[in-house]
């Protein structure tokens, strides 16, 4: 047996372990939006930057077929599109509570989350 291969093997499943680890601190962050019920004090742009940074490190894994990075990145990538979402719904917007305000469509707000705050629309 080759003891390289071995060591490659430990540190794969070890980085799976951490890489479920940093998962779950999105898991995490969605279930205290909802349980507090607001999104406020949570970066969109935070959020915005992470996702791009797994989709990135996914595409990397892809191309040079490696699997533990592939597995993890997938992972990552479901938690933070849920807390992604759970922003979405617990965003504080300007107009909530307002007689026949509706939410703006899921488009329209990542457009908006992506956009610079001196030019963006507040919603």
């Amino acid at each position: 047996m080759n003891p390289l291969w071995t060591l490659k093997q430990i540190i794969g499943v070890l980085l799976i372990i951490t890489g479920i680890f940093d998962a779950i601190k999105y898991i995490w962050e969605a279930k205290k939006i909802a349980e507090v019920g607001t999104a406020k004090g949570h970066s969109r742009k935070f959020i915005n930057m992470a996702l791009t940074n797994d989709l990135m490190r996914i595409t990397y894994s892809i191309l040079i077929v490696d699997f533990y990075l592939m597995f993890i990145n997938a992972i990552a990538l479901f938690c933070m599109f849920k807390l992604w979402y759970t922003i979405y719904l617990y965003y504080p917007y300007k107009q909530r509570g307002l007689v026949g305000f509706k939410k703006p469509n899921v488009f329209l707000y990542m457009i908006n989350s992506i956009l610079p705050n001196t030019i963006r629309k507040r919603l």
